[in-house]
C-alpha cells in the first residue's frame, strides 16, 4: 500500500476505491487512462529516468499531448497556469529528486493561487528506496509545503486509489496533489480499475443568509464591489448590480478584465499597481461585497465596513474579514441579489463621489500613458499595447515593475488575465502564455515581462517554437530589476544586484525560431504589434524602455 508521509493528508476527505477485476493493463497505461477520464489533455514536464515507464505509455497513445519543456519550473507554471484558465486538473510530470525540486516553484504558485494541479514524480526502484542511491531524497518531505496531499506508491494495485485520492484532492480543495511512483512499478501490472471523476455538485446558498445579506446591503450608504479574477462569469451580473446597489466596482489584485473600463462605476485596481485615488474612497465603505477574491489589502479597507463574501469554492473564500459567506456559483448568486435589490434607492451622493474618483483617475491616467520619449516610458508601451490587443485575449503577466505598471494604465475590456497573484514568482509571463495558447489556439495570447523574469525562462521561447504557439511577447527592457532598485532606494538603501547583463533577446529570439523585433520609439512599437497581431509564428517585441520609477515605488 501506498506510505502516507505528510500530515496534511489528514485534511483531505479519504476515497476508497472497491477493487474491480479486469485484464491486467501496464501501470502506466492505467495512470493515463484515468487521467483521460478526468479530462486531462496535456501533461507537461521533463524527461528523467525515474519515470521512462510513464514516457513510453505516453508515447503509445494520441489522447494526452506531452509538452516537453526545458526546465521542470517552466512545466509546473504551465500546469498551474492552466488551472487557472480553466479550473480543470493541471498536471506536471519529473524526474525524482532535482527533477521536482525544479517543479516546486511552480507548485508553489499553483498552491498559494488556488488553482489544482496534480505533480506525478519518479522514485528509486523498489530495492533502492532509503538508501544511498543516487537522486534519492524524501519526496514527501520536500513537497509538504506546497502541497495538501503527497504520497509514495510502491505496489501496482495501489496506483488507483493513490491516484484518485490525488485528483480528488486536487480539485476538491482547489490545491496541490504528487506522487511519488517508485521507477519499477510504472512497468508492472495491475487489474485495478481506472476511477472516473466524481460529480461534485455546487452548494446553494441557505435562504436565511441570502435574506440577510440583503438587509445589509439594502441598509449601505456607501457600498462597495470588490471583484476578483475569477468573478468573470458574473461579469454581467456584477454590472447590473453596481447600477442597482448604487456603489463603486474595485478590482482585486491583477483583475482586469472582469468589469471593462468603459463602466462609469468602474474604478480600477485596489493597492500596488491601482488607482491612486481608490483607496481613501474604498475605506469609507460602510459594506462591502466581495466576489471571488480574498483580497483584503491592509491600511486601504474600511476597518468597521460589513463584509459579504462570494466564491464558488470553500478554498477561494481564504481567511479575510467576512460577517456573511456564501460557497456558489457567483453569477446566480449575484443575479438573486440583484433580484432582491430591484426596489432599492441607490444614494446620489454616494454615487457622485464614485464618479468623481473614476473622473479624476480617468483624466491622470490618460496624461501618463501620452508621455513621449525614447527609450519609451512604461506607461506610453501600456497606451500603445492596449490599441493592438483583442478584446478576448489571454493576457499572461509576469512579475516585476512592468506588472504594476500594466495594473495601473491598462484599460480593461474584457480580456482575461493570468498572473502569479499571491506566490508572486518571476518567470510567470511566458510559461502561462504558452499554457494560454496551448488551452485557447483560436485566441490572441500576450505575454508582459520584464527583462529580468524573461532571462528566468529564456531557454523555453524554443518550447513555443518547437509547438508552434503564434503568442506575442512584449519585454520591457531597462537594464535592470527595476522595482527592486526602487524600493531599496525608497528606503534609503544602495541597490547592489539591481542591474542586469542582458543579451540581445531579439537575436536569441530569432536563433530560437521567432520573428523578433528591438523598439526604440514609439512608431517601430506600433508597426511591430499591428504585425504581430497577424504573424503565423511567435514574435517577441524587445521594447527599449525608460527606468522611470513607478508611482508606489517613488522616494518620499
Amino acid at each position: 500500500m501506498p506510505s502516507s508521509l505528510t500530515a496534511k493528508e489528514s485534511n483531505a476527505k479519504r476515497i476508497v476505491i472497491k477493487p474491480q477485476s479486469r485484464i491486467p493493463q501496464p501501470v502506466a497505461q492505467v495512470i493515463l487512462e484515468q487521467l483521460q477520464l478526468w479530462g486531462v489533455q496535456r501533461i507537461y514536464g521533463v524527461v528523467g529516468d525515474a519515470v521512462f515507464g510513464l514516457m513510453d505509455a505516453l508515447a503509445k497513445q494520441n489522447t494526452i499531448s506531452f509538452i516537453a519543456v526545458k526546465h521542470e519550473s517552466v512545466a509546473a507554471m504551465m500546469a498551474s497556469a492552466e488551472a487557472k484558465l480553466t479550473g480543470k486538473l493541471g498536471v506536471c510530470i519529473a524526474q525524482m529528486g532535482p527533477g521536482l525540486a525544479n517543479l516546486i516553484n511552480g507548485l508553489g504558485d499553483a498552491f498559494l493561487d488556488n488553482a489544482p494541479v496534480l505533480a506525478i514524480t519518479g522514485q528509486a526502484p523498489l530495492n533502492k528506496i532509503g538508501t544511498s542511491y543516487k537522486q534519492y531524497i524524501n519526496q514527501q518531505q520536500l513537497v509538504h509545503a506546497v502541497s495538501l496531499y503527497s504520497q509514495l506508491v510502491i505496489h501496482p494495485d495501489a496506483v488507483v486509489q493513490s491516484l484518485t485520492q490525488a485528483m480528488y484532492t486536487s480539485v476538491l480543495h482547489r490545491t496541490v496533489s504528487h506522487l511519488s511512483i517508485s521507477s519499477d512499478v510504472f512497468g508492472m501490472t495491475t487489474s485495478m480499475q481506472p476511477s472516473e471523476q466524481p460529480h461534485l455538485s455546487v452548494p446553494v446558498p441557505d435562504p436565511t443568509d441570502l435574506h440577510e445579506a440583503l438587509h445589509l446591503m439594502q441598509s449601505a450608504k456607501k457600498p462597495m464591489i470588490l471583484t476578483g479574477n475569477g468573478a468573470r462569469s458574473a461579469r454581467e451580473s456584477i454590472q447590473a448590480l453596481a447600477d442597482t446597489w448604487g456603489c463603486g466596482i474595485a478590482m482585486s489584485y491583477g483583475a482586469i478584465g472582469v468589469i471593462p473600463d468603459t463602466n462609469p462605476l468602474m474604478l480600477n485596481g485596489l493597492g500596488e499597481g491601482g488607482n491612486p485615488y481608490l483607496p481613501a474612497l474604498f475605506r469609507k465603505a460602510d459594506v462591502v461585497l466581495a466576489i471571488e477574491t480574498s483580497w483584503w489589502p491592509e491600511g486601504m479597507v474600511p476597518d468597521t465596513a460589513k463584509v459579504v463574501r462570494i466564491a464558488q469554492h470553500q478554498a477561494d473564500l481564504g481567511t479575510a474579514p467576512a460577517d456573511i459567506r456564501f460557497v456558489g456559483d457567483a453569477a446566480s448568486l449575484v443575479q438573486q441579489l440583484v433580484e432582491g435589490l430591484r426596489r432599492h434607492n441607490p444614494k446620489p451622493a454616494w454615487i457622485h463621489e464614485v464618479q468623481q474618483c473614476k473622473r479624476a483617475w480617468s483624466a491622470q491616467n490618460e496624461n501618463e500613458r501620452c508621455q513621449p520619449g525614447s527609450p519609451l516610458p512604461p506607461s506610453s508601451i501600456i497606451g500603445f499595447m492596449e490599441q493592438y490587443i483583442d478584446e478576448d485575449a489571454v493576457i499572461a503577466l509576469d512579475e516585476g515593475d512592468c506588472t504594476l505598471w500594466f495594473m495601473r494604465n491598462y484599460r480593461g475590456k474584457r480580456q482575461c488575465v493570468l498572473l502569479s497573484d499571491r506566490w508572486r514568482t518571476m518567470g510567470f509571463g511566458l510559461p502561462a502564455a504558452m499554457a494560454a495558447k496551448l488551452c485557447s489556439p483560436q485566441k490572441q495570447v500576450v505575454c508582459v515581462t520584464g527583462d529580468g523574469g524573461l532571462g528566468m525562462v529564456l531557454a523555453d521561447l524554443l518550447t513555443a517554437a518547437r509547438y508552434g504557439l503564434p503568442l506575442t511577447v512584449i519585454v520591457f527592457n531597462n537594464g535592470t530589476l527595476q522595482m527592486e532598485r526602487d524600493k531599496m532606494i525608497m528606503m534609503g538603501l544602495a541597490p547592489e544586484g539591481t542591474k542586469l547583463a542582458n543579451p540581445d533577446f531579439t537575436k536569441v529570439a530569432e536563433a530560437c525560431g521567432w520573428n523578433a523585433y528591438r523598439i526604440e520609439n514609439d512608431e517601430q512599437l506600433k508597426d511591430a504589434l499591428i504585425q504581430a497581431q497577424t504573424s503565423k509564428r511567435a514574435v517577441l517585441l524587445d521594447v527599449l524602455t525608460a527606468p522611470i520609477p513607478h508611482p508606489d515605488f517613488k522616494s518620499q
